[in-house]
């Protein structure tokens, strides 16, 4: 078992996905384990940057572009300018102590792990043969202007209308 471990962690993009997955799922926890908010849209960027990554290693650099560009760049921005923009209190509740929970926490998902690893190690995987477009990017284009240009332009329209929406309410809160 250790042996196909050492296998798979010989290639350069197999360790980078495992970077990548390992970022992504902590950053992933982190952002519903931590308490201030900033700290929680940081984690998140980190889990949309190390999804893109991902979407790299899988030949997809348009996806990969999209997803940096639009969740790690625009969404969290979106969500700092709100925190900013809306009032806290000073003051943050106590959590009760709880001096088992983290220890509980970490069988239980070591134990995930565990499973979850042995049973990826001893299951068998068909092999596909896999057609990979040299222009992708090309072909999404290509899809999204000639044959999705209507739900394309829906979504545009609708973004537009939801932009003004959030300018008018914040227009009327000023006031």
């Amino acid at each position: 078992m250790l042996t196909n471990l050492m296998d798979y962690l010989s290639s350069g993009s197999n360790i980078m996905f495992f970077i990548f997955a390992v970022l992504a799922i902590g950053g992933a926890v982190s952002m519903i384990s931590l308490t201030r908010v900033v700290h929680m849209v940081t984690a998140l960027a980190l889990t949309f940057i190390s999804l893109a990554g991902l979407y790299v290693l899988l030949n997809a650099e348009f996806v990969a572009f999209v997803q940096v560009l639009i969740y790690a760049g625009a969404i969290s921005i979106l969500m700092i300018f709100g925190i900013m923009m809306t009032k806290h209190q000073g003051e943050e509740e106590e959590e009760p102590k709880r001096p088992w929970h983290n220890g509980l926490l970490l069988v239980g998902v070591l134990g995930l792990f565990g499973f979850l690893f042995y049973a990826i190690q001893n299951s068998t995987f068909p092999a596909q043969a896999l057609e990979v477009q040299e222009k992708n990017t090309l072909e999404i284009g290509k899809l999204l202007f000639n044959v999705h240009v209507i739900p394309f332009e829906l979504m545009s329209v609708l973004l537009t209308v939801a932009f003004i929406g959030a300018i008018v309410v914040a227009k009327r809160e000023e006031d």
